[in-house]
């Protein structure tokens, strides 16, 4: 065999992991603590940011044991990586940056105005 049996896909598998739950707990400590200032729209971003954590989660689990079928059949992927849960995540992550920078600069120039 020319791969260490487990050892890549198991890293990949937990980086995924990681990333995934940081992702569920991002969205639930930004739903908790916008609550005040954007009300039912922090619980959405919320919601929809454990569903998009849980999304990747089983995605990229299920990529996991495909890859570590395949290298164990055969000794090759065969096919290469689809990037659809890297494109998903990043795309959602871009968006809550762009709602974060939104809001902390309209949040900033709302307490520069009437501080005057």
């Amino acid at each position: 065999m020319i791969f260490d049996e487990g050892l890549q896909p198991e890293r990949t598998a937990l980086a995924w992991r990681r990333s995934a739950l940081a992702l569920l707990v991002g969205s639930l400590a930004g739903a908790r603590l916008l609550a005040p200032q954007l009300g039912v729209f922090a619980l959405v971003l919320g919601v929809v940011g454990c569903g998009a954590g849980a999304w990747t989660y089983l995605a990229a689990r299920a990529r996991s044991r495909r890859v570590t079928a395949r290298l164990l059949s055969d000794g090759h992927l065969g096919e290469g990586p689809h990037a659809g849960v890297l494109a998903a995540t990043a795309g959602y992550c871009a968006l809550l940056g762009v709602f974060a920078l939104v809001f902390v600069t309209d949040h900033g120039l709302r307490g520069i105005l009437t501080s005057r």
